[in-house]
């Protein structure tokens, strides 16, 4: 092959900044991994004396702060003390001034679930009779926008960076100790230091305001970060930060005094130290992942958090390892054919690792069929299994190449010219490694050894005339440095040649570019898989809120009904809510709420109720907005039990209006 590696390298990332952009954008909506199962005042309620605190009742724990929770009077001033408290179990509260006047109220929160990702929303509540209210809920979710996208990004090359240095260093130790010399391995693992260690710096400087206000002014905040640092994610972040600094000493020494060691007893049980030091960092790493996000909460997670490290361990292991061949293929002179081997084995293993934690996670995080088809964790799931099972085809293919050139004889045994790319001298000249057999070309010095004697007369011509034998003149130094020079681009460009015609080398290059490639976008599918609420956790909140409702509207009637008025931004959902559903006065609550569940600022919204059966209707009603997506009506007169049709006109512009409809059994 005569291409080089950037117009490919280009391309992936291009693709992995696609694939992460539009797979983060498509994330926004479902940030929340907590769910609001109730509250007192309920939501929508009218009570007749001012309540003395307000209580939220979540799906699981939540982290708060004193402005966590806020209640607005009608004319947006905030009413509560400011100090929010846990109340046991779930349910946190805030105390109210006494003395509120009548009127509608907003309660609006923002905290942080157990898995550290942010939470947010908003609901009324009515003090002796419903009124308006100039309060507007923001349509922007929890960890949205600017800061949110960033976070979002900082989160991918912090994965991105632990696979590369996690995985090119145990390729290094585990596969290929000569690979410590190569320029290209050494670039490539401290790359992943740097990506790590900055993506880690720049989620700690966004988290406050990523869980906060979501604005870009705040990362600068050092009162919120002094905040982070007592949360559990800040100080997950600080030790990861701590382990780096302990992974940079691992590099000094692993592409330093390891490079440097000559006697192979010393080099010995230099490995097995760096082996096993390398180990306790990469888990640590690992672990500042599991102690602060899924795996810390929910179901089993005593077991889940090391299987959460052993997952990232094998991911990076595989992945890490087969972006160091894939950079070794094309930047290094050569690659001993029993190291591909031996990674051959080491990713195999990875994957049985990768395998069986994986049926875990996935079991721990969905928990039925339902959630696995129903939810966006499970779609995203089923993506993953999929590029994952793609992946391990190609790696099939990749493995199918290395058994042929394990199958291909050593020079010197037979004049195959797709087992290696250098001359038989210089696999004398190279002692043990070229005992081996290598794919691609020598080692680069015994490569610079034999370039005089390999030089085709066009290239001898090169030289400048009399460089030999004139270092007595005054400019024999520079023309010697000159044919250096001119020599080191022969024998590069030789090798290159040599490395591009041996068909074995470029059918593995070919292959374990495409895993690198399916690989990126694997990657991106996980980063968003991490930041996204968990099916079982999703259904689990669905039935709470349902219980919930149930037992605080009693025999209340509530219907969902979809609607689309054909303009822009012209879907959403409205909710009729009749309490107590029966024959004489009925109080109604209608919410008009957008897909992603967020209050629906519309002009206007009318209800019908028409019984057919008795040729009773439309009976009209015209609810009073209080709030933003909510209108109400008191003393809604239905005069006969029945099975009544509800309609719904919903206009959300000047032109675009629909009417909708459902039947539902009233009395």
């Amino acid at each position: 092959m005569s291409q080089t590696i950037a117009p490919r390298v280009r391309t992936l990332l291009l693709l992995l900044l696609a694939v992460t952009g539009a797979l983060l954008a498509g994330a926004v909506p479902v940030s929340a991994h907590a769910a609001l199962t109730g509250s007192d005042p309920q939501q929508g309620a009218v009570v007749a004396e001012a309540p003395a605190q307000v209580s939220l009742t979540f799906s699981e724990q939540v982290a708060i702060s004193d402005s966590s929770v806020r209640v607005l009077d009608p004319k947006g001033k905030r009413v509560d003390t400011g100090k929010s408290s846990g109340q046991g179990g779930n349910t946190y509260a805030v105390k109210l001034h006494s003395g509120l006047p009548d009127g509608t109220f907003t309660v609006t929160y923002q905290v942080v679930s157990a898995d550290s990702h942010p939470v947010s929303g908003a609901f009324t509540f009515s003090i002796g009779a419903p009124s308006t209210t100039t309060v507007a809920v923001s349509d922007q979710e929890a960890g949205g926008g600017i800061v949110g996208g960033l976070y979002g990004f900082a989160r991918y090359v912090s994965y991105a960076g632990f696979i590369l240095l996690v995985g090119g260093s145990a390729f290094v130790l585990a596969c290929w100790q000569r690979g410590t010399g190569v320029r290209a391995v050494q670039r490539l693992v401290v790359s992943g230091w740097l990506a790590l260690t900055g993506a880690t710096l720049a989620m700690l400087m966004l988290r406050g305001s990523y869980t906060g206000s979501g604005k870009f002014g705040d990362i600068f905040d050092l009162n919120l970060l002094s905040q982070v640092l007592q949360t559990k994610t800040g100080a997950a972040l600080v030790s990861r930060l701590l382990l780096l600094a302990a992974a940079a000493l691992f590099i000094a020494v692993l592409f330093g005094a390891y490079e440097k060691r000559e006697d192979e007893e010393e080099k010995g049980d230099l490995t097995f130290g760096l082996a096993i030091g390398g180990f306790v960092v990469a888990a640590g790493l690992a672990a500042t992942w599991a102690m602060a996000e899924h795996a810390s909460t929910g179901l089993q997670a005593g077991i889940a958090m090391p299987a959460d490290v052993l997952h990232l361990l094998a991911v990076a292991v595989w992945l890490g390892g087969l972006s160091t061949l894939l950079v070794v293929l094309y930047r290094a002179p050569s690659i001993e054919r029993s190291a591909v081997q031996r990674f051959s084995q080491v990713a195999f293993g990875s994957v049985a690792v990768l395998v069986v934690t994986g049926i875990y996670q996935s079991w721990r995080q969905v928990g039925s069929w339902s959630a696995l088809t129903g939810t966006w964790y499970g779609q995203l799931l089923m993506i993953k299994v999929g590029l994952v099972v793609v992946l391990v085809g190609i790696a099939w293919i990749s493995r199918r190449w290395t058994a042929r050139l394990a199958q291909t004889p050593a020079k010197g045994k037979e004049p195959v010219k797709a087992s290696v790319g250098a001359a038989a001298s210089k696999k004398k000249s190279n002692g043990s490694a070229g005992s081996k057999g290598a794919v691609g070309s020598r080692n680069p010095k015994s490569s610079k050894a034999s370039t005089r004697s390999e030089e085709s007369p066009a290239e001898k011509e090169t030289a400048p005339a009399g460089s030999e034998g004139s270092s007595g003149n005054g400019g024999g130094g520079k023309r010697a440095a000159q044919l250096a020079r001119q020599r080191a681009a022969v024998a590069t460009a030789r090798d290159k040649r040599l490395r591009d015609a041996d068909p074995l080398r470029s059918g593995l290059r070919r292959s374990v570019l495409a895993e690198a490639g399916v690989a990126v976008v694997l990657l991106a599918v996980t980063t968003v898989l991490t930041s996204t609420e968990p099916g079982r956790t999703e259904e689990e909140a669905k039935a709470a809120t349902a219980a919930a409702s149930a037992e605080q509207t009693g025999e209340a009637l509530s219907l969902d009904i979809p609607f689309d008025t054909g303009g822009e931004d012209g879907k959403g959902i409205a909710r009729v809510e009749l309490d107590p559903a029966r024959v004489g006065g009925n109080d109604m609550h209608v919410y008009v709420e957008r897909p992603n569940g967020k209050a629906f600022d519309i002009p206007e919204v009318k209800i019908a109720f028409t019984l057919k059966a008795k040729d009773i209707g439309p009976l009209p009603v015209v609810p009073d907005r209080i709030a933003t997506g909510h209108w109400t009506a008191s003393g809604v007169q239905i005069p006969m039990a029945g099975s009544w049709q509800i309609e719904v006109t919903v206009r959300t512009s000047d032109i675009d209006q629909v009417t909708v409809d459902k039947n539902a059994q009233i009395g």
